[in-house]
């Protein structure tokens, strides 16, 4: 069961990172070009929101099954130990919220260059968040245990 929560959660980051590109260059030139806020601008959100969404809920479980995740006080000494069982989830916790935020603001507003704007800035921010918690697992040589 760890085994495939662990391949479905890997494949899901995919599928994650896929559409928040997309929506990230959608709302980009819609803001931009001032377009107008469509129904595929509403339709990769909704997608973005749900795989998220999908992706922390089987992050959540792995948290809680994996042998990866050593949850004791003696992890905060060990790096890897501490980034699975602190950093991992709270930096991705703080991007699905940023998503979230994006998509939940972004519906309650009535100007399309403004509802552009909130997605582009908000889901910006949260792929900045997931490239840098990428990069923590770089610099800490554990790039592979990750993949």
């Amino acid at each position: 069961m760890d085994h495939t929560l662990l391949l479905l959660h890997s494949l899901f980051r995919y599928f994650v990172m896929a559409l928040l590109i997309i929506v990230i260059v959608r709302s980009f030139t819609g803001w931009q070009s001032k377009r107008e806020f469509n129904g595929s601008d509403n339709k990769f959100s909704l997608f973005l929101l749900i795989t998220t969404h999908i992706q922390f809920l089987l992050g959540l479980v792995l948290y809680f099954v994996s042998p990866i995740v050593i949850k004791s006080g003696a992890s905060m000494k060990d790096p890897i130990a501490r980034y699975w069982f602190v950093e991992h989830i709270t930096i991705m916790l703080i991007a699905i919220v940023l998503i979230t935020v994006a998509r939940s603001t972004s519906k309650r507003l009535t100007d399309s260059t403004a509802k552009h704007k909130r997605l582009f800035v908000l889901n910006t921010i949260a792929l900045v968040v997931i490239i840098a918690a990428i990069a923590m697992m770089k610099d800490r040589g554990f790039f592979t245990l990750a993949s």
